[in-house]
């Protein structure tokens, strides 16, 4: 009878047990999933840390210590995993501002290539004093000049006609600002080559090679001026010269050094893209006590910094009295393969653009244009954009290839090889530059 007994016990226990189990378990999913809701970038992994937002461009009062500024001698004292921090920005625009749209329906950023030998070029590479090395192409032995013949012809409507007095009214009294890596250099020498012939000479000026350079027009009080800061954010290589490091070194948080040199402008052209593209970037944080980086890939590391140039603009910025415009990134054209299958080139030889609509090459990263476009459009109202990528992708021509000097001039043994070292980044002037300042112009 006790077996028995025993038997019947042993059953309501296993039951009971089983109803606990499944209750806790309907509680445990509940708050997950609550949890979830609560925090979308939750993972169910213990092992992961919550992630940390960054307050960026914090001055030295805000923070425990006053952060050293980098330069080329900066060094990691250690370096270790990406922590994860994010930048956390919020977006300061006045609502009722809206965001400025050309007048006209036309999308001027939408066209093609148009052969014009009778207006262009707009001036002659000779004649500019101000010409680079690294740009001048007739200069340093390309021959075929149809590169300086192209104009771009918006569908369905036509771009303003360049014309330099009227652009130094636009610039009476005004500073003009191109902030950036050595492409916004390139649109920065185009445009003082588009702007300095309607100016005597005695009444011109610029100032030595420096981080700000600055080109001056008297009569009209203006400066069209260039700062280096391929990075946007500070960092090791901010050096207009000496920036060639094997360890790039950032403060992903603050951009407070150059916005002191940038804040008075009254027009501000911001570009950065390329220097992501070369490797790993490493990361020392403002509120860093101990000189360790942490290491964060290339795309990574820029939407860390342009979310702290964001975070300048939306909180610094008055777009009521200032302009801010942004140039979508500059592509390249190093395979020829992609708009000539089976060849084993670069840009070098290419005499006339891509004429295949849409065309996109490698040179052109969508998962990088995403990034930026989700952080533009957030600014929408305080940043123009420059959607120079699309236009710039046809021409496969444009470029320098082995018909520059860069710091040294090419040895003929490095001319014979234009295979390695074709120059397929920068751009030819005259050329695609300075129809990204008619753009510009046309934007003013």
């Amino acid at each position: 009878m006790q077996r028995w007994n025993r038997k019947k016990a042993h059953f309501p226990l296993l039951v009971l047990f089983f109803l606990v189990f499944i209750v806790f378990s309907t509680l445990h999913s509940e708050h997950s999933i609550q949890q979830i809701h609560e925090n979308p970038d939750h993972v169910l992994n213990h092992q992961q840390v919550p992630t940390a937002y960054v307050k960026p461009n914090l001055s030295g009062g805000e923070l425990k210590r006053a952060a050293e500024i980098l330069d080329r001698f900066s060094r990691c004292n250690t370096t270790k995993e990406y922590s994860g921090r994010k930048i956390s920005w919020v977006d300061h625009s006045n609502k009722h501002i809206q965001r400025r749209v050309s007048s006209e329906s036309c999308d001027v950023f939408s066209g093609k290539w148009v052969f014009d030998n009778s207006s262009y070029p707009l001036y002659n590479e000779s004649d500019c004093p101000y010409m680079s090395d690294q740009l001048a192409c007739h200069k340093h032995g390309r021959s075929d000049l149809g590169y300086r013949y192209w104009r771009w012809q918006p569908h369905n409507c036509n771009l303003k006609r360049w014309n330099a007095t009227e652009m130094w009214e636009k610039l009476r009294n005004k500073r003009l600002m191109f902030v950036g890596d050595s492409l916004n250099r390139g649109q920065w020498i185009s445009m003082i080559c588009l702007l300095q012939s309607v100016i005597p000479e005695h009444k011109r000026s610029i100032t030595p090679n420096a981080p700000l350079t600055i080109f001056r027009a008297e009569e009209y009080n203006a400066t069209v001026e260039f700062l280096w800061a391929p990075l946007l954010v500070e960092s090791n290589s901010d050096d207009p010269v000496n920036h060639r490091l094997d360890e790039r070194i950032m403060r992903p948080d603050s951009v407070l050094n150059h916005a002191l040199k940038w804040e008075h402008a009254d027009i501000l052209i911001f570009n950065t893209y390329l220097w992501w593209r070369q490797g790993p970037v490493k990361l020392l944080w403002t509120d860093e006590e101990n000189g360790a980086c942490e290491e964060l890939d290339g795309l990574g590391a820029m939407e860390l910094a342009m979310g702290a140039w964001a975070d300048w603009v939306s909180s610094k910025f008055d777009p009521l009295k200032k302009r801010v415009f942004f140039v979508t990134m500059s592509p390249t054209h190093l395979w020829s393969r992609e708009w000539n299958p089976g060849s084993e080139g670069n840009c070098y030889g290419e005499k006339s653009p891509i004429d295949l609509q849409s065309y996109w090459g490698s040179g052109s990263d969508l998962g990088t244009m995403r990034m930026v476009d989700k952080i533009l459009s957030r600014l929408s109202s305080k940043v123009t954009v420059l959607n120079i990528t699309q236009l710039s992708e046809y021409r496969k021509d444009g470029h320098p290839s082995i018909f520059r000097k860069f710091w040294e001039t090419l040895r003929p043994e490095q001319l014979s090889n234009p295979a390695s070292y074709s120059d397929c980044i920068h751009w030819c002037l005259p050329g695609v530059s300075d129809v990204w300042n008619e753009l510009l112009f046309h934007l003013l």
